[in-house]
């Protein structure tokens, strides 16, 4: 079995986090959280599949998670199928980081080379802790400097290839892939038989299914 990272976690940044968001999340969400912290914890490698609809919170869930890796010191890779999802999760999700201190970079086709090439520097150097993007986060040339958590959105339109790619950028670091796509267990284990499935089966307050 590999060894993954047994992460410290001491909620530092995820507390923050939760005083700074206008709201708080669902038992569902939290009950989720915790199977992901417990996983987190462990010294293998997490390889979970966080299944809820569009609006049901996944987002704020893998930004808590990608926080507890963060604490202790490692960077967070986003991966999304395009660059309009890339971008919306990076306009999400930086205001926030960067408030409790953290810096997050986008990578998508778009980039003109110099500043591809400036991002590509700050990540191998750990200056960039968040690191949101498309296919081109799997390119040769990005290096991380200490790569602990993978998000993959919509695992369906991600290859197995592509996700055992962006893996290796780590040494062994926990992966999380996240999909809008109700999946029933039995074509879970089909599909994702490495992966621990964990379901958000509840919208918030005020959200239409």
């Amino acid at each position: 079995m590999e060894n993954g990272i047994p992460f410290p976690i001491n909620h530092r940044y995820t507390s923050q986090l939760r005083k700074i968001i206008p709201f708080s999340l669902t038992p569902a969400q939290e009950r989720v959280l915790s199977e992901i912290e417990s996983d987190m914890r462990q010294p293998r490698p997490m390889n979970r599949l966080l299944q809820g609809d569009v609006g049901s919170g996944k987002t704020i869930v893998a930004l808590l998670a990608g926080l507890m890796a963060m604490e202790g010191g490692y960077q967070v890779a986003i991966m999304a199928p395009t660059e309009i999802l890339a971008e919306q999760h990076y306009l999400n999700i930086r205001p926030l980081v960067e408030k409790l201190g953290f810096r997050a970079s986008l990578l998508t086709s778009r980039l003109k080379k110099s500043g591809k090439e400036d991002a590509d520097q700050q990540i191998r150097a750990g200056e960039v802790q968040v690191v949101i993007g498309t296919h081109a986060l799997i390119q040769e040339e990005v290096e991380f400097h200490r790569l602990g958590l993978a998000i993959i959105d919509e695992q369906h339109k991600f290859g197995v290839l592509q996700r055992a790619t962006l893996k290796k950028k780590g040494l062994t670091p926990d992966v999380l892939v996240m999909t809008a796509t109700p999946i029933p267990r039995t074509l879970a284990m089909t599909l994702y038989g490495d992966l621990d499935v964990s379901v958000i089966d509840q919208l918030p307050p005020g959200r239409e299914p």
